[in-house]
Parts: structure tokens; sequence; C-alpha cells
């Protein structure tokens, strides 16, 4: 058996590296941890971002604005022509019925139609918002749009306005 052989064999449960024994075997006395300092003691574990005492990266970089994506509601969009393949004349369009069908797939607040594409069918959609030509085109097919009531404002001061305390 030559040394590639030796090489290439499997090993499918490596034994761990024997730290500490002796100063021939390559891993003795410090055990590869150096001399002294943080890295030498027990317990030790340096954090992946951690650069050395260099300022970080994610310090380095500026952080400026505000973003509202997080508070934002999550609207839902559809096209007039999803509505023309999907539904059959005279029916009802309501956001149940959408994700019923697998429509909609994704979480949202709102439900807000689109104009692109033709309609040609009455249908009877409701929904939180269209837009001008989506409803333009659902009405002169003939059909009805309902706007949904959305979610209900945020009140900042729910005891109302502030009052002078007369003692």
């Amino acid at each position: 058996m030559n040394m590639n052989e030796a090489n290439t064999e499997i090993q499918k449960n490596r034994l761990p590296k024997r730290l500490g024994r002796g100063t021939g075997s390559g891993v003795g006395k410090t055990s590869g941890r150096g001399h002294k300092g943080q890295g030498s003691r027990a317990g030790f574990s340096m954090p992946a971002y951690f650069e050395g005492g260099q300022m970080p990266l994610a310090r380095r970089i500026p952080k400026r604005g505000f973003n509202n994506k997080r508070f934002a509601p999550k609207i839902a969009a559809i096209n007039v022509e999803d509505l023309e393949f999907c539904f059959q004349k005279g029916e009802a369009v309501t956001p149940e019925v959408l994700v019923e069908r697998k429509i909609i797939k994704q979480v949202f607040d709102q439900i807000k139609i689109l104009g692109s594409g033709e309609l040609t069918k009455p249908l009877s959609v409701s929904a939180h918002a269209f837009s001008h030509s989506a409803k333009s085109k659902i009405e002169t097919a003939g059909g009805t749009v309902t706007i949904l009531p959305g979610p209900k404002p945020v009140v900042k001061n729910k005891m109302g306005s502030k009052k002078s305390k007369s003692k």
C-alpha cells in the first residue's frame, strides 16, 4: 500500500485531535492555543463577526433614515385579467373566494384590484381598493364594485385630547 492509497481511504468517524500529548506530537505544550491571552483560556469562543479589534463592518456602515416596510400594510394586487380567467359570468369575487381558489397565496392585509387586461363578464367584485382603470373596466362590463373597509386607524391618544388638570 503506497501513500496515495492510504490518503484515499474513507474514514466515517474521525478520531478527535489528541491535544497536549507532548511536544513531538505537534499539538503539545500549549495545544495549539498560543501563549497567554484570551484565546488560550478555557471556554473561549469568538463571535463570527469579530474583526480583531478593528471597527466591525456593522458599525462602519452608516445607518440613516427610516424604513416603513415593517409597519406598512401588505397589499395583494390582482389584475382584471386574472378575474376574467378565474371566474364565471355573474360570480361574486371576495377575499375569501380569492384565497379559497388559491389566486392569492401570500398573507395580506388588503386586496387591490388593478386594471391590466380586459374584462368581458359582469362580476360583483369586493376589495379594499381599486385602480381607476380597474373600476371603470368592471363597471363597463356590467359588474359592480364594492369597497371593503380597511383596518381601523391607530388612535394615538386613547384618553382623548389633553385636558388641563384642575385641583
